[in-house]
């Protein structure tokens, strides 16, 4: 395992990184700034510990430029509209859903766990439970045949 904050120091650099992009992301859909501002900022803060760099570019950058393509795959498996759910269930949703389809290297019970985690840290009381159910239905679809062997 990584360093990280002093707080938590199991959390690996990977897990730091989904969480400065769902931060990222949730900053994004709030404020409209761009992806490379909202990097920038978050490179230049050094009070965040260590994280992979270059993941949580990845992450911040794809989720922003494939928002339509994520909702469009995301927005079957809801219970209401994409524009009804929290700034962090959004968040969460689009990155889980962004790993899930473009980082098929990264088992999806890991990224299922990792978003599961994010919306029990930042999220509402039973936001891990929606999440979950979401990208495991996500899951189902774009992972088939990973989801079939479990």
């Amino acid at each position: 395992m990584s360093e990280s904050k002093p707080n938590n120091p199991a959390k690996s650099q990977r897990h730091r990184a989904r969480e400065l992009a769902m931060q990222g992301i949730y900053e994004w859909r709030l404020s409209g700034k761009s992806a490379k501002l909202i990097e920038k900022a978050t490179q230049d803060e050094k009070s965040l510990g260590r994280y992979d760099n270059e993941f949580f570019g990845q992450l911040l950058h794809g989720v922003i430029a494939q928002q339509e393509t994520l909702a469009a795959q995301v927005s079957p498996h809801l219970d209401r509209k994409l524009d009804e759910l929290s700034p962090v269930e959004y968040s969460v949703l689009m990155l889980g859903a962004f790993e899930l389809t473009q980082h098929p290297e990264i088992p999806y019970r890991v990224v299922i766990n990792e978003a599961v985690e994010l919306a029990k840290t930042f999220g509402g009381s039973d936001g891990h439970k929606f999440v979950n159910g979401v990208l495991d239905k996500l899951a189902a679809q774009v992972r088939a045949t990973e989801v079939a062997a479990k």
